[in-house]
């Protein structure tokens, strides 16, 4: 049985990471694959009601992270549909080259702690297409945003999946996991926009009339206040965990709570036409549903590896065969490039015991660290990427010879980093 399971699983996940190539949803795939997984474990099982509840428990912390991501999902869309982001559009206005290049490698960075990988990577591409004139320029600066935003995902609590899943998962905590991986993803992030800055050359050309306030359909007061409203609210989340001690997806709900009152109250005496599209229900109909289903239905196809017992004696194995905690969390990290990282660090929380290695042991933090990052050195190997690769059609064998290297560098440096920290500086 514990054999066909694990064809299954494999099937499965190798027919996610061709997405792109059998034109079948990974969303569809993963859902797929976890029923079939769990209907084969309890047909076989003689203890019908014992599966049931294994189910039921992962279900539990599993819909944790859905949950999460469904409030977190929602209120950006809230933001982005008041105009929220061209706050930062307007601050974009240099045409010095080493300035812009810094510019939006930083504003990257720093927006992917507070919001996600995902979604400030493709508020990056909507502000690069409205500045950038020249194509190779535009495509080198997107590199860059993929870069930026994976490495300013690593060190926040709520800026990339992974580290998310980690923070629910116990084992991390938000001060903590910026404290260790700061110094490392500011340092992956330094070394790449140094490259691109070097290698694009003499000035770069912006687009004619860059704003066009005819399109915004809010004003100045709705668009700011929805935007500060909503960055604090994502910020507020981490610090109701620390005070409350209920789940992450608790304090995000609460957020939710607050800025879908404040809509209500903002937009009350509007016509129901003009009001529709800045509505929360709106805003929950455009949330990406299908991302979310897949980190349902891969989850929970790795649960019922965990449920057999096939994921400690892997743990075990790895153990055994590389045996040094640094060079699996590094592995991992190069593997997130070719498959997701979402079920390799999902993988590993099963694999290894908060037991063996408690919260916040610097293991957690640095595979927190390199699979965050280590998706940036192929285009495939993040969700930034692809939505970059999607809504720009940048070739993979483009980003493959221009960015990969670059990535790569800026993922070994902070590597570096991130064990001198820790073993030389005690930090």
């Amino acid at each position: 049985m514990i054999t066909v399971l694990i064809i299954i699983f494999a099937i499965g996940y190798f027919a996610i990471t061709l997405e792109h190539t059998i034109k079948i949803s990974k969303s569809a795939t993963a859902l797929i694959t976890a029923v079939l997984c769990w209907t084969l474990i309890i047909s076989n099982a003689g203890d019908k009601e014992q599966i049931i509840g294994q189910l039921s428990h992962h279900l539990s912390s599993i819909s944790e992270i859905v949950f999460f991501l469904l409030g977190a999902m929602t209120i950006v869309e809230l933001i982005d549909a008041h105009d929220g982001f061209q706050n930062i559009t307007e601050r974009i206005k240099t045409t010095n080259k080493t300035k812009l290049v810094w510019l939006i490698s930083l504003i990257t960075f720093f927006l992917s702690a507070v919001l996600d990988n995902l979604t400030s990577t493709i508020v990056m591409m909507s502000i690069l297409n409205k500045l950038i004139q020249d194509k190779k320029t535009k495509w080198l600066l997107l590199g860059l945003v993929i870069i930026s935003s994976n490495a300013g995902g690593a060190f926040s609590p709520i800026g990339d999946v992974t580290t998310t899943m980690l923070w629910i998962g116990g084992q991390i905590s938000p001060l903590n996991i910026i404290k260790q991986t700061f110094l490392a993803s500011l340092v992956s992030m330094v070394v790449p926009t140094l490259i691109i800055n070097y290698i694009i050359k003499g000035k770069i050309e912006l687009k004619a009339h860059v704003e066009n306030n005819a399109n915004f359909i809010t004003n100045a007061f709705e668009r700011n206040l929805i935007f500060y409203v909503g960055i604090c609210c994502l910020l507020f989340v981490p610090i109701f965990k620390t005070i409350t001690h209920l789940p992450p997806y608790m304090g995000m709900f609460l957020s939710l709570g607050i800025i879908w009152t404040i809509t209500e109250l903002m937009h009350n005496k509007k016509h129901v036409n003009e009001k529709g599209v800045l509505s929360v229900s709106h805003a929950l109909r455009k949330i990406d549903t299908p991302s979310i289903l897949f980190f349902f239905g891969i989850l929970m196809s790795i649960s019922s590896l965990e449920a057999v017992g096939v994921l400690p004696q892997m743990a075990s194995t790895l153990n055994n065969s590389i045996g040094n905690l640094n060079v699996v969390a590094i592995c991992i990290g190069l593997l997130s490039a070719v498959f997701d990282n979402v079920p390799l660090v999902a993988a590993l929380q099963n694999m290894y015991s908060l037991n063996d290695y408690p919260q916040d042991h610097y293991f957690w933090e640095l595979l927190a660290f390199t699979a965050g990052t280590g998706g940036s050195c192929l285009i495939i190997g993040s969700a930034a990427g692809v939505a970059v690769m999607g809504m720009e059609k940048i070739d993979f064998f483009w980003y493959l010879k221009k960015m990969s290297w670059i990535a790569l560098i800026g993922f070994i440096v902070g590597v570096a980093t991130f064990l001198i920290q820790h073993y030389f500086l005690n930090l």
